[in-house]
């Protein structure tokens, strides 16, 4: 009897706490900290992880580097420069680690010695790079002898007597210089946010002393023409060292036209310099080598499709003694993201995107089928040196970032079984004070009887008496997805903490549920989604009695910017809608974007070759029709989809009087990130929203 009451008291006191919680409120959101994916020592003692710092006053994050003990116990800042320190990397032999960071004004390579009893820093830190170009990426060969890093080069720099000396005059003489024109001779002369003056990204070899201080000038393993790696927006590193030190595999695309081309490739190069060879043979992306720690194989990310971004992406292994290669996924219908080799070679671990979550999987190094070891939205995993110890991270729609551990029970391909418990704990104080929601599933019969998924987030002190008005919130990509995640720049339980229901759904196109259900937006920008999208709403309007169906306002950016200008044509459903960074007309888009290998496989063709596909799909066509007040907001920097876009959306809502406003960005392109800036976004997107549903 006595237990009943203590466990009926513990529950009383736990419901109080969460309803006492305060609802959650940008700058919360500011004060947490952003952490990065686990590196375990080589003793499998410690891991070393990035957390980034946001400072809303001075307008900055700023990373520095924790430690935290792999048996458990308190993480610990184990850097605080002024200017930052990001991406540690373990020396082979445990006792230092290399950083990457501009603490004496520009960014280079850096070296800590590491205390292994107390787990921090000893002495001050080396410069192991002093190149003119900066220096990030870092990364330590398996002897010791090197560190790899990328720099920004000049590629008609290479082979001069002194390369460096090169990069610095001709990189002087643009900044002196008053006229600021550039000269073009090809495409994909501007790039998401910054134009192409002519350098290229190259991947070089710093020789370093036993203590990891310099020991020579370093080289640059990938002259030429092309970038290495290839631009991405983030993921795996797109290059390794084999486990002898003497060989590199990186990816690069060395297509003519890269504005036309998704062909990036596997090459090797030695180390010590030399001729790069071609290992890879898919037309499509080929990126993200891994060696095998027993150094006999190299795996990959395989994409089969030429020009399609967002194919499935597939594990491969490459023989070095044969130069086979063989496919390990051929039937996982899922995209394989992040992965690493088990420490002795028999297995791998991967994540990849399943109906709104991110699982872990297992599968043998000889193929077979992946076996699911944890859900939830995991990435960036690791194993320690044990063999039987995972790293990595995990979010929640609740919670961003924290490092997690769990040990492997056994290890035996898809019967492997592991347990997951939170290895830090850098935000809790913040989320403890905050009123959060869970992610709540449902799914519905879409366009062609598709089971398509959706999503609800419900206010704090949520009362199932009320009607609440709603945010449908619409994901970019058009091949992203919701899910139980977390995100800084469109947070499900911000825009639900002003008391509205927010409903998000995950129409054809998005990652998750198969290749299929990818495939089928190709082509039907507005056909089977929009449908989706229409019949999701429905069946949450249907289904929930909370939600007031009179008070709706849809929000969407990038494809969701797209699909809001889209709608904007075709219902009257909403009070408003919010159009981020959206396209409006598909042929100016054409002209004015940069990767045309996504709009010429999305609309099958360029404008000239199948202008019957851009005319169907295209907004601007539908502008009578507009009449929901619409704020449209853009940056200046956004070359994925010009501010131009936005521009004419926004004349042609004023020419039609259409209660509308804009939000422009000048120092931002295709996301917001300034933290100030982002304050605004958030005050201007819910006042908008507040004025026309509340």
């Amino acid at each position: 009897m006595r237990r009943l009451a203590i466990v009926v008291a513990l529950f009383a006191a736990t419901l109080v706490s969460a309803q006492s919680r305060r609802p959650f409120t940008f700058e919360d959101m500011m004060a947490l900290k952003r952490v990065g994916g686990p590196v375990p020592s080589p003793n499998g003692k410690w891991v070393l992880f990035a957390a980034v710092d946001v400072s809303l006053e001075a307008n900055t994050r700023i990373p520095h580097i924790w430690a935290v003990p792999v048996a458990g116990g308190d993480a610990k800042q184990i850097t605080a420069g002024p200017r930052g320190e990001d991406r540690p990397r373990w020396s082979p032999d445990g006792k230092r680690f290399s950083f990457t960071s501009a603490r004496d004004g520009s960014s280079q390579i850096w070296v800590y010695d590491f205390d292994d009893a107390a787990g921090t820093v000893s002495g001050e830190p080396r410069k192991v790079t002093s190149i003119s170009t900066e220096a990030g990426g870092n990364l330590w060969s398996p002897d010791g002898k090197h560190i790899l890093f990328t720099s920004e080069v000049w590629p008609e720099c290479n082979g001069k007597p002194d390369e460096d000396a090169c990069n610095k005059e001709k990189d002087e003489a643009r900044a002196k210089s008053k006229v600021k024109a550039l000269i073009f001779t090809r495409l994909l002369y501007r790039h998401w946010n910054h134009y192409n003056e002519g350098k290229r990204s190259h991947l070089f070899a710093q020789p370093v002393n036993p203590d990891g201080s310099p020991a020579g000038v370093a080289r640059d393993l990938t002259p030429g023409d092309y970038e290495t790696p290839p631009f991405s927006l983030g993921g795996p590193d797109d290059y390794a060292v084999s486990p002898d030190g003497k060989e590199v595999a990186y990816t690069s695309n060395h297509d003519p036209v890269e504005a036309i081309s998704t062909n990036n490739d596997i090459w090797l190069v030695p180390i010590a310099g030399g001729a790069a060879k071609k290992i890879s043979s898919s037309p499509g992306s080929d990126s993200s080598p891994q060696y095998s720690p027993d150094g006999k194989f190299i795996a990959w990310r395989m994409q089969e499709r030429a020009g399609y971004e967002s194919d499935r992406f597939r594990l491969v292994k490459y023989d070095r003694a044969s130069g086979a290669i063989t496919n390990l996924t051929p039937d996982f219908d899922a995209w394989v993201n992040g992965f690493t080799w088990s420490p002795d070679s028999k297995n791998f671990f991967f994540v990849a995107e399943d109906k709104g979550e991110q699982p872990i999987y297992i599968l043998s190094a000889g193929g077979g089928k992946p076996g699911e070891l944890a859900r939830g939205h995991n990435d960036d995993v690791a194993v320690a040196a044990d063999g039987r110890t995972l790293l990595f991270t995990r979010m929640s729609v609740q919670a961003p970032n924290e490092i997690y551990r769990a040990k492997l029970v056994t290890v035996s391909g898809p019967s492997s079984t592991l347990t997951a418990e939170p290895l830090t704990h850098l935000n809790d104080a913040v989320l403890s004070q905050v009123a959060m929601q869970p992610l709540e599933p449902f799914w519905f019969t879409g366009s062609e009887k598709a089971r398509v998924q959706g999503f609800i987030v419900k206010p704090p002190n949520f009362d199932p008496a009320r009607k609440y008005p709603v945010k449908f919130l619409i994901h970019g990509g058009p091949q992203g997805a919701w899910g139980d995640s977390w995100s800084f720049r469109w947070n499900p339980e911000l825009m639900a903490a002003s008391g509205y229901v927010v409903v998000m759904v995950n129409p054809r196109g998005s990652t998750g549920y198969g290749q299929k259900f990818i495939d089928d937006i190709n082509g039907d920008w507005g056909g089977r989604v929009y449908q989706d999208l229409m019949l999701g709403l429905d069946y949450a309007e249907n289904t929930y009695s909370y939600i007031a169906r009179d008070r709706e306002c849809a929000l969407g950016a990038s494809y969701g910017g797209y699909m809001i200008n889209w709608i904007a044509g075709r219902n009257t459903r909403f009070r408003c809608l919010v159009s981020h960074d959206g396209m409006f007309n598909t042929v100016s888009a054409y002209g004015a974007t940069e990767e045309l290998w996504f709009n010429e496989w999305e609309f099958k063709g360029a404008p000239w070759t199948n202008p019957a596909m851009y005319e169907k799909w295209s907004p601007n066509r539908a502008a009578p029709n507009f009449k929901t007040p619409t704020l449209v907001v853009h940056g200046q920097l956004d070359y994925r989809l010009d501010v131009s876009e936005g521009f004419q959306f926004y004349t042609c809502l004023q020419r039609l009087n259409v209660p509308s406003k804009m939000l422009y960005f000048p120092d931002e392109g295709h996301w917001v990130l300034k933290p100030q800036n982002s304050r605004l976004w958030y005050k201007t997107v819910g006042d908008w929203v507040d004025q026309w549903t509340k």
